[in-house]
């Protein structure tokens, strides 16, 4: 019998990461905008103060999918939480339960670290895993709007 197990990503993953994050942009249709590199996820995840951790999922050994995630705080809760920026699993290996997994070791993780919330955003258009992360009992956070600032305009609008 075939077994799923997740592990921590280590550096020796750097470019697995960056093909499974490459992937996920395809599938969201922005493969243009990575502009990660095997070298930058190695200088921002494996360095020694990192703030950005990842699991890997396997399935006999074989790696399948990833999760890759950064804690973030409540003020109003004065508590961490944990946000999942990234799931993703092979189209052949959806509906096997490797995302259920992926998301229960986040889920513990976040328990274990006493984190107050366990987060992620969806694109509004994905309904397969929207219905999938209802299915499993969140709940879409509908009344927020998140605004995001990049390129020249961040650029711009740091200088004094």
């Amino acid at each position: 019998m075939s077994e799923i197990i997740i592990r921590e990503a280590t550096l020796n993953d750097a470019d697995l990461l960056l093909t499974f994050i490459k992937e996920l942009a395809i599938y969201e249709k922005a493969e243009d905008e990575v502009l990660a590199t095997v070298d930058t996820i190695k200088d921002t995840m494996f360095s020694e103060n990192t703030l950005v951790h990842g699991l890997i999922c396997e399935l006999d050994g074989v790696a399948i999918g990833s999760a890759i995630y950064f804690y973030n705080y409540s003020t109003w809760l004065a508590k961490s939480g944990l946000y999942l920026e990234d799931l993703y699993v092979t189209p052949e290996h959806r509906g096997i339960g490797a995302g259920i997994k992926l998301l229960k070791a986040m889920a513990k993780i976040a328990v274990d670290k006493d984190c107050a919330r366990f987060e992620w955003s969806c694109l509004d258009w994905n309904k397969p895993s929207r219905d999938f992360y209802q299915a499993i009992g969140a709940v879409a956070q509908d009344e927020w709007v998140g605004y995001r600032m990049t390129g020249k305009t961040l650029l711009d609008f740091a200088k004094y």
